[in-house]
C-alpha cells in the first residue's frame, strides 16, 4: 500500500485494512471509498482531501489527524477516537455515536442536512453522546444534525448553523454562541451554564425545550 502510494497511484477504494497501524502515513487526496478501516490505527495520518465515503471507521483511532476538505459521507465512526484531529471544510455526514472529538477542529465544517437530496429518508450527521469538549466548530454547518447527550463543553459555536439540530440533554456549559443560528433547535434539558453569546443568537425564541434547559441563574 505505501509503494502503491509512492508511486503515486492513490485508488485506494475498498481496502482491507481493519486494525492496521496506519499511523503518520500520508493519505493526501486518496480514494478510499469502501474501505474498512475498522480499529484502524491513523493517528497523525495526513488524510486531506480524500475521499473517505462509505469507509469502515468504527472505534478506529484518528488523534490528530489531518482530514481537512475530506469527504466522509455515510461512514460509521462509532467509538472513533479524532482527539485534536483537524477536520476544518470537511463535509461529514456520518454517524459518530460516542465519538472523541475533545479539541477537535471543525471550523467551517458541511455537515448540514441536504433536504434536496433525501430519497432514504434524514440523512444527517448524528452525534449522540459524543464529546467535543473544548472544539473548535466556528461556522460549522450542522442543521438537523443530532447532538443529544453530546458533550459541547467550551466548544466554540460562533456562527455555526444549529438550525433544528436536537440538543436533547447536551452539555454546552462554557460553550461560545454568539452569531450562532438555533432557529427551531430542540434544547430539551441542555445545559448552557456559563454559556456566552446567548444574547447573540439568531432565532434563539423559536427554540424548544427551553422551559427544561439549565441556563445561569
Amino acid at each position: 500500500m505505501i509503494s502503491q502510494l509512492e508511486s503515486g497511484n492513490t485508488d485506494l477504494s475498498n481496502l482491507k485494512a481493519a486494525g492496521v497501524d496506519l499511523s503518520g502515513i500520508d493519505f493526501r487526496g486518496a480514494q478510499l471509498f469502501g474501505a474498512d478501516l475498522d480499529g484502524a490505527d491513523l493517528s497523525n495520518a495526513k488524510l486531506t482531501r480524500c475521499n473517505l465515503n462509505l469507509t469502515l471507521l468504527r472505534k478506529a483511532v484518528l488523534v490528530k489527524a489531518d482530514l481537512q476538505e475530506a469527504n466522509i459521507f455515510g461512514v460509521l465512526l462509532d467509538n472513533a477516537n479524532l482527539a485534536g484531529a483537524n477536520l476544518r471544510g470537511a463535509h461529514l455526514v456520518s454517524r459518530l455515536d460516542h465519538a472523541n472529538l475533545d479539541g477537535a477542529n471543525l471550523s467551517d465544517l458541511r455537515a448540514g442536512a441536504d433536504m434536496r437530496n433525501q430519497p432514504m429518508g434524514l440523512i444527517r450527521i448524528v452525534l449522540t453522546h459524543a464529546s467535543l469538549k473544548g472544539a473548535k466548530l466556528i461556522a460549522a454547518e450542522l442543521s438537523r444534525g443530532d447532538l443529544s447527550y453530546a458533550d459541547l463543553s467550551n466548544a466554540d459555536l460562533t456562527r455555526a448553523d444549529l438550525s433544528r439540530v436536537n440538543l436533547t440533554g447536551a452539555n454546552l456549559s462554557g460553550a461560545r454562541l454568539e452569531g450562532a443560528n438555533m432557529k427551531d433547535a430542540q434544547i430539551h434539558n441542555a445545559i448552557f451554564v456559563g454559556a456566552s453569546g446567548l444574547d447573540k443568537v439568531f432565532d434563539f425564541d423559536s427554540v424548544q425545550g427551553r422551559e427544561t434547559a439549565t441556563f445561569d441563574r
